[in-house]
């Protein structure tokens, strides 16, 4: 592969504009999605753990903080507030005493499924951002630089994660499909 050269300039641009596209995404996602779960009193955070431990099936705090983006400490802390909403359980593995794993309890996984069926696509304005698109080329972006930018930052692990915890088999089964008309 060759190599441009490029100026300072060019990389302090590209950086700032990606910074600020993706400040302003974040803000318009951060505020959607704490509407969508308000009425479950949660958090984005503990939201965020409960939809990493139902895909992965439980999973470690060390997990949970590489996938949810989040410090350890973080990861922990708003797990343990699950823990003590009867949502979580935390475990300790014969083989592993170093790491402390977390799984849904029945009432974390019931309450984290009700959840995904509160979602409504009409209400986040994400989904209406990207409407003009989806009617223009019938679905939604790929998106498939901004995944290559990730996937080099943090890795295949992280990409399949998220590449893939929304398409579990189950969910089909739980979560309503309905087709929604005029959505903007």
């Amino acid at each position: 592969m060759t190599e441009q050269m490029l100026t300072v300039n060019e990389y302090l641009l590209f950086c700032k504009r990606i910074t600020q596209l993706s400040k302003a995404l974040w803000k318009t996602i951060e505020k959607d999605w704490q509407q969508w779960i308000k009425p479950f009193d949660l958090n984005i955070n503990e939201h965020h753990i409960l939809w990493i431990a139902y895909h992965l099936k439980g999973a470690s705090i060390s997990d949970v903080a590489k996938f949810g983006v989040m410090h350890v400490s973080t990861a922990f802390n708003f797990s343990k507030k699950l823990e003590e909403r009867g949502l979580l359980e935390f475990s300790k593995k014969e083989n592993d005493k170093r790491n402390t794993y977390i799984q849904l309890t029945n009432k974390g996984k019931e309450i984290f499924l009700k959840s995904l069926e509160a979602f409504n696509p009409k209400k986040s304005s994400v989904v209406q951002g990207t409407m003009p698109l989806y009617e223009l080329y019938g679905k939604f972006p790929d998106m498939i630089e901004l995944a290559a930018i990730v996937r080099q930052i943090y890795g295949e692990d992280f990409m399949d994660i998220v590449e893939n915890s929304i398409y579990r088999t189950e969910l089909e089964d739980i979560v309503e499909t309905d087709v929604l008309e005029n959505l903007h």
